[in-house]
């Protein structure tokens, strides 16, 4: 029989949870208080020693309870909701247990609201029925439930009160716990010395008050604080220590990592330097160690490209979430030996950077972009892009994006234009482009069409629209209208005739009749369509009035909104008003209302390119992770339109499309709307000879206008994945198709599905494998980020600090009015009333991956960055401690042995499936709690008391290098300094050593895996921990015969 060894203190939460999962397991363990022999060297309570006499040992409150719990079927139904389960046992461990221990009620109750708001739609945690998750949970918050939650607290906490006492009152929880009696009010608190006096040698037991049926009690540090309620005062924080990097190094030169290390972790020490190495190295180029990448690898080929950020702006915490991710994969993949290339680059973003330049015009020289012309405002746009543009580029390398920059591109660059000019063409003459006159999202402001992208909602009404009415349309069945069938009404302010037309309209909204504005509303542009309606524009780009009778004739937009209804009213012919919002979209680029408005653009037909686009989700060939984005993406190319890719500005790729005018009487002169006066060419003498041909007349008949406008940047972007190669110049088959794309979910069909589509059409191949979307990143408060909020924050700003004075500072610099901008000061000095504390990368990227849960949207507070910032310090004084115990001469075997392989092959087993399938917070919590609860709490302690065994002693020592290349993808630059200071193997040269550059994957190139085949000997002794989770399980291998294959969470002997 299985023996429990578990604390004797009544509210020892972790040995309640192993208590409750054994109530289900089908053999109950023997449960025990006293203390276990000597010979099991026990690290802490509870533990699990299986069989009788000793032998294979678990430690552990989580290695315990799921061992107890899969043995009764308690850890989920399938993989996915084990995979859930661990999350949640993380989320006991290390968001609810710390604050249920702390004398912060504030703190306790915003982790409390976090489960709470899980807990909505669900009974339990995971899937249907009580798991593992909820025992952990659940016997977490059971000391805020007997002693700190009040009943006003439980009513706020409706869902967590309700899942909590479901959970105890269950058989298995009321046999070990009793029944619970709630908090009524929280008692006071009288603090006294923390250190309880020691008893005299003859003193006894039974004299102790820590002292249960004569034996000695081991104190349970949390429990004890919390049953006496002896809430200590908070220490005072101290300040976080800035240490800088002094040794001068030239850019480019390896590190100074011969001087001692400093005390403490500082963000300043450890960044400095390592990045412009590794650039010159060569770590992040997919050459790197290779004769060429056109060589095959037989570990395979990974490709990513960056989404490109617009040249305009700076990066925001939204960004630094996708470099994190994306950075992390990257080093992952180098790591394991592949061609790896992270392709950057940037986007000219058309609106959005010539809006910037125009302003900056305005503002220093009184000038608009009319006054300069276009070629003079082109060059003005590239100076300011050769000023500025590069300040993304700066905000990626300080976030340690391992990018190959000598292959950055910019959508403007020659080798991309010419891409983008060949893919119209192509296109063009394809008929997949085409122009029309339609109603487009027209900006007066801006002076151009705009995506829907850009667009947001709000509500209003449009009665001067009516001066452009053509028709009144009524309900086939609505028996008010019978008798006008065939009818026509007369305009109340011209003697314009306007047939009356059935439609499928609503017979309750307002009178029934319906005015029909087919130049100026979507829904009205179909039925002008269909019933042949005369389209009537009544307003001009800028948004003054035209095509209309007097007084009319002339007047801004907003202006003939007043003087309509007032003229209706002098009239007699106004009945009433009511609440009747219309939904009308607003540019957010220039914040004015947007106009459907008659124009001929270019468009592109989707419809083929749509269908080939979904049917590769369907079939599988293309991969969108998490998979409930299948529905948005389906919905939008199932009933996808016509694209329109034409912008009325000057700063972006000139359509290179001409309009063909004929000296020639046999040839009718055309119209601008009219696709056959229209040719595309590479260039003008292209397109003249094109055009020649196409009316049969000689070219000095010709003469062409090319198109003024420029095309939208989404098609530019459309067609990244294989212009950053020389698409169609060059070969694309080392890169193309990417294996990955990885981006926030907003723009799933703005560009995601475009860049499929336009892969498909041109190249005939899906532009990636697999997608995965991030979720949006919002401020601790759950709101979208916004300048005017003062909630956006720039990462460097998290990782370098910055005061509250700084933070106003940058305010008074942006676009914003003054009423936005003292807004903004409000929302940054309630949640940044001392600044923000210098964080570092390494840190700002780790809490950024371990937000990172699959469709949901990242609540980012800046103190849990921190709180992985004193992570990264933990890390400092383990290798420091551990440095001093290996000594000087300590040098690992130039062959990993046994028990190094057996630790690698578990972190393999603990990270790979994690990675693979994009999950993040799983990723984080691996390491967070291997580097915490195995290394520091067992190996390194075992560093200490284990002088006498070498052996044990070699385990714990190799681990640590291991430990370093589990972290380095994620904490790249405190990954590199720590590992760069240990000890190497003769056998290997320096670079072999930088793993984080991305040289090698790992310490020991070679798969490593545990021997799985009987014919093979076993190795007795060998000690294996698992690392996940706060999970160790000790395999003692004695028996001659028996190997273990290791799995996460799984250990499976094999005869």
């Amino acid at each position: 029989m299985a023996s429990l060894y578990i604390s004797p203190h009544p509210d020892d939460f972790r040995s309640l949870m192993a208590l409750v999962a054994a109530e289900f397991c089908p053999s109950r363990p023997c449960t025990l208080i006293e203390d276990p022999p000597a010979s099991l060297a026990l690290c802490s309570r509870p533990s699990l020693v299986l069989g009788s006499g000793g032998g294979e040992v678990l430690s552990g409150a989580i290695a315990v309870a799921w061992y107890l719990a899969s043995q009764g079927k308690m850890i989920g139904s399938n993989a996915k909701q084990e995979s859930q389960v661990w999350q949640w046992l993380s989320f006991a461990d290390n968001e609810l247990t710390p604050v249920s221990c702390a004398c912060s009620h504030a703190e306790m109750m915003h982790v409390l609201n976090v489960l709470d708001k899980n807990l909505e739609s669900r009974t339990f945690l995971v899937g249907n029925s009580l798991t593992l998750a909820d025992i952990a949970v659940a016997t977490a918050a059971l000391l805020p439930f007997k002693y700190a939650l009040e009943p006003s607290n439980r009513r706020a906490l409706t869902n967590v009160t309700r899942w909590f006492l479901t959970c105890v009152n269950q058989s298995q929880f009321v046999n070990v716990l009793g029944q619970i009696s709630l908090c009524e009010k929280m008692v006071p608190v009288t603090p006294r010395p923390s250190v309880a006096p020691v008893p005299a040698a003859n003193a006894n037991p039974t004299d102790d008050a820590n002292a249960v049926n004569g034996k000695r009690l081991r104190p349970c540090l949390i429990s004890l604080i919390l049953v006496s309620l002896q809430k200590k005062a908070k220490p005072e924080k101290k300040d976080l220590g800035v240490i800088s990097y002094d040794v001068p190094t030239p850019p480019g030169e390896k590190k100074d990592v011969l001087s001692p290390l400093p005390d403490s972790y500082s963000p300043q020490y450890v960044e400095a330097a390592w990045y412009s190495w590794w650039e010159k190295q060569g770590y992040f180029k997919p050459e790197y160690g290779r004769k060429s990448i056109s060589e095959p690898n037989p570990r395979g080929v990974f490709m990513m490209c960056i989404p490109p950020p617009n040249v305009t702006g700076s990066l925001h915490l939204g960004h630094a979430l996708t470099n994190a991710i994306q950075d992390c994969l990257t080093r992952w993949h180098r790591m394991r030996g592949e061609t790896t290339l992270w392709n950057p680059g940037c986007d000219h973003a058309g609106i959005a950077t010539q809006v910037v330049v125009e302003k900056k015009l305005m503002r220093e020289r009184g000038m608009s972009r009319h006054d300069l012309g276009r070629d003079q405002f082109i060059q003005e746009v590239w100076k300011w892009k050769n000023e500025k543009g590069d300040r993304i580029y700066h905000q990626l390398k300080k976030l340690g994006s391992s990018l190959d920059w000598d292959r950055a591109c910019f959508t403007m660059d020659p080798k991309l234009s010419n891409a983008v000019q060949e893919a119209f063409i192509r296109l063009h003459e394809d008929g997949v482009i085409y122009r029309s006159k339609r109603l487009v999202n027209w900006s007066c402001t801006l002076n151009s069409p705009i995506s829907d992208i850009e667009e947001v909602i709000v509500a209003t009404t449009r009665i001067e629209t009516m001066l452009g009415d053509s028709a009144v349309a009524v309900h086939p069945a609505d028996p008010r209208y019978q008798h006008l069938k065939g009818k026509v009404v007369l305009h109340p302010f011209c003697d314009r005739m306007m047939p009356i037309v059935f439609e499928f309209v609503d017979i309750n909204f307002g009178t029934g009749a319906v005015k029909i504005t087919p130049a100026h509303d979507h829904n009205d542009y179909e039925v002008g369509n269909r019933h042949n309606l005369a389209f009537i524009n009544i307003l001009d780009e800028n948004g003054l009035l035209i095509n209309v009778p007097a007084p009319f004739l002339g007047m801004k937009r907003f202006e003939a909104r007043k003087a309509v209804l007032q003229a209706l009213k002098d009239r007699g012919q106004f009945k009433e008003s009511k609440d009747n919002p219309m939904v009308v979209p607003v540019c957010s680029r220039s914040k004015d209302i947007v106009e459907p408005l008659l124009k001929p653009q270019w468009y592109v037909d989707c419809a083929d390119m749509g269908k080939q686009a979904a049917d590769s989700v369907r079939e599988g060939r293309l991969k969108i992770i998490p998979d409930h984005h299948h529905k948005t993406w389906f919905n939008w190319l199932d009933n996808i339109r016509d694209w329109c890719i034409s912008r009325q500005l000057w700063w972006g790729h000139r359509i290179p499309a001409y309009f063909v005018t004929v000296n020639d009487p046999s040839v009718t002169p055309g119209e601008d709307m009219d696709g056959h006066y229209w040719v595309s060419g590479r260039t003008e003498e292209d397109a003249r000879d094109k055009a020649a041909k196409r009316f049969n007349v000689s070219t000095d008949k010709v003469t062409l206008r090319q198109d003024e406008d420029v095309l939208d940047t989404w098609f530019s972007s459309g067609i990244f994945p294989f212009s950053i190669f020389g698409w169609p110049n060059e070969d694309l088959s080392v890169f193309y198709p990417g294996s990955l794309l990885e981006t926030g979910h907003d723009i799933l069909f703005f560009w995601v599905a475009r860049m499929v589509m336009m892969g498909l059409k041109l190249t005939g191949k899906l532009p990636f494998k697999e997608v995965y979307l991030h979720a949006v990143v919002r401020d601790a408060h759950g709101r979208k980020m916004s300048k005017s909020l003062g909630n956006v924050i720039d990462p460097l700003d998290v990782i370098t600090g910055i005061s509250l004075e700084g933070l106003y500072a940058q305010l008074q610099d942006s676009n914003l009015d003054p009423v936005e901008v003292e807004k903004a000061k409000q929302g940054q000095q309630s949640d940044y009333p001392t600044g923000i504390p210098e964080c570092g990368t390494d840190a700002l990227r780790f809490a950024l991956c371990a937000y990172t849960s699959q469709g949901r949207d990242i609540d980012m507070d800046v103190n849990r960055i921190l709180g992985y910032r004193n992570f990264c310090n933990k890390l400092w004084n383990a290798v420091k401690f551990a440095m001093r115990t290996l000594g000087g001469n300590f040098v690992p075997s130039e062959k990993a042995q046994v028990r190094d392989l057996s630790i690698q092959c578990v972190l393999t087993a603990v990270s790979c499936p994690w990675f693979q399938a994009y999950d993040f917070p799983a990723i984080t919590t691996a390491i967070y709690n291997f580097w915490l609860y195995e290394l520091c709490d067992i190996y390194l302690v075992s560093l200490f008391v284990s002088s006498g065994s070498q052996s044990q002693a070699v385990v714990c020592r190799q681990t640590l290098f291991t430990g370093l290349c589990l972290l380095a993808p994620i904490m790249p630059f405190v990954g590199e300094e720590l590992y760069q200071r240990l000890p190497r193997r003769r056998s290997q040269d320096d670079h072999a050593n930088d793993v984080s550059g991305g040289a090698v994957q790992s310490a020991d190139p070679d798969p490593v895996s545990i021997p799985d085949h009987p014919a093979r000997p076993s190795h007795r002794g060998c000690a294996v921990a698992i690392a996940s989770d706060r999970c160790t399980v000790h395999l003692m291998l004695k028996v001659r015969g028996k190997f273990y294959r290791l799995q996460p969470h799984i250990i499976r002997c094999c005869d």
